[in-house]
């Protein structure tokens, strides 16, 4: 089939976990599992290496000439314990797999070749021990919070563009769609993505015919799709993967945060992870507690991982193609699902400016002609019922609202926020998510902590902290709106 992937997949089975046998946690055959997918399944092991040798062959030789998958399973001992002090093991086991060692075998057949190579690999091992002595410590490389204060100075505003009054969705969709014919080795992966169906939110619409070849559809496995893209992240590749609903997104954290954000690190800067996560978030959709939440604050804060969420008010799709052109680190994108079907517009009442930073990931400054009351930080589709709040405060109250509504969550330059602050005085942070441990709570402690010698008014707003109801009135009650916002609004600045 044109779908199939000429691919290799080998397991070592060394028949233990740490120090549980695989026949005490292993039901059926794990050749089995391969052969139920379709894909056929070679096994040898370690103790015949010429057997193995002619296996291995002819599995490589399937994959090329048949361009499909193929699973070979090498059985094999592991003859040292997994870690310190953690082998349980019959010795007498133990020294039977030791005496029918390749390795042991060899060296009783040939003692003085295997003394030779033992010789070799051991003056190896002492040259990279004696090369990691000599070798100066790697500089660690982390932004402070007075590098970002620093690196601000020189950001300016400057007017939002009038939008184009398409759809969100058109939006991202057009800019894949740039990415496909300007990055040869861009690739799009996910569940459903595919036409005719294109994506639970049709982002991906029509891309697979296209670009056949370059979208293609994904087993329901969130880690299988994101551990997919860091190999073809690492491998040089652009990998775009969707993960359909962000709820799902902790079935993918391991190959987010333990390998996605750790290679760079791992390997001294000596690689890079060009992979991009896209996923709709958040709730007033009636899906329910399981596809309605807003869990990026869990992935906030990881090292190499950036975060960052759209708003309908600056265009996604320039966003991307920024994206598709710098990008060298793992980047989660949070797309709320409210915005796809909303009009990209810089459209606002008069008296309020309408301004945007000049970065790669903007953030938008929405601002009276006079000096704010209060500053009112948000992000995502939490824009549109903060614009809603502060007309409701400034017509109804006679109190003006600032909002600044970064790109980047992740990491965060507070500068913009604190130079809006220092003008008000009152901060209030609005979120869709829970607010224990989330953006607003890490943006209040970082001002705080850093910036001790001023006293301002801190609020947060966030959703009441039980699972989302499927029930769309009850839904809307737990999550903040333009009226919650106003009505906190006017408690802050009331409250002198």
């Amino acid at each position: 089939s044109k779908w199939q992937l000429p691919l290799l997949i080998v397991l070592e089975n060394n028949g233990y976990s740490q120090s549980t046998h695989q026949c005490e946690t292993l039901a059926g055959d794990i050749c089995s599992r391969a052969e139920a997918f379709g894909i056929q399944a070679f096994q040898s092991d370690t103790w015949h290496p010429d057997q193995l040798v002619q296996v291995t062959e002819k599995a490589i030789e399937r994959v090329r000439n048949d361009q499909c998958p193929v699973f070979l399973s090498v059985d094999t001992y592991r003859l040292a314990s997994h870690s310190k002090g953690d082998d349980d093991r019959d010795p007498e086991e133990l020294k039977k797999y030791w005496a029918s060692d390749p390795i042991s075998r060899y060296s009783k057949v040939w003692p003085e070749e295997a003394d030779k190579a033992h010789s070799k690999v051991q003056q190896r091992i002492e040259e990279a021990v004696l090369q990691a002595r000599r070798s100066e410590l790697p500089k660690l490389k982390h932004n402070t919070f007075n590098d970002a204060i620093n690196n601000s100075k020189q950001l300016c505003w400057k007017p939002c563009e009038p939008g184009d009054n398409s759809r969100v969705v058109a939006s991202i969709r057009n800019a894949l769609d740039r990415a496909l014919d300007k990055h040869p080795e861009l690739f799009l992966i996910g569940e459903d993505i595919e036409s005719p169906y294109g994506g639970a939110f049709k982002v991906t619409q029509g891309l697979s015919t296209r670009f056949e070849g370059r979208v293609r559809n994904m087993p329901i496995g969130e880690s299988l799709i994101v551990g997919l893209g860091n190999g073809l992240a690492l491998s040089g590749m652009k990998p775009v993967c969707e993960i359909m609903f962000g709820d799902f997104l902790m079935l993918a954290a391991d190959q987010i945060i333990n390998h996605a954000s750790k290679f760079k690190g791992m390997y001294n800067d000596q690689v890079r992870v060009p992979l991009i996560i896209r996923t709709p978030m958040g709730g007033r959709r009636g899906y329910g507690p399981t596809h309605s939440q807003s869990i990026e604050k869990h992935f906030l804060g990881i090292p190499d991982l950036t975060v960052l969420a759209i708003n309908h008010r600056l265009n996604p799709g320039e966003m991307y193609d920024r994206l598709f052109d710098i990008n060298e680190s793992p980047v989660l994108v949070v797309e709320n699902k409210r915005l796809y079907g909303m009009r990209l517009s810089a459209n606002f009442p008069d008296g309020f400016v309408f301004e945007q930073t000049d970065e790669d990931y903007p953030t938008l400054r929405i601002r009276p002609e006079g000096k704010a009351d209060i500053t009112i930080v948000c992000y995502g589709e939490m824009l549109v019922h903060a614009e809603s709040a502060i007309l409701k405060a400034f017509d109804e109250a006679e109190i003006i609202g600032e909002i600044i509504c970064p790109t980047r969550l992740s990491p965060l330059d507070p500068s913009l926020i604190i130079e809006s602050l220092n003008q008000s005085g009152r901060l209030l942070v609005v979120e869709e998510g829970i607010g224990v441990a989330g953006f607003g709570s890490e943006l209040i402690t970082l001002i705080a902590t850093n910036n001790c010698e001023k006293t301002y008014k801190y609020s947060r707003l966030c959703a009441v902290p039980i699972p989302i109801p499927a029930n769309a009135d009850l839904e809307n009650k737990i999550l903040p709106d333009a009226d919650s916002i106003f009505a906190r609004i006017k408690e802050i600045v009331g409250d002198v």
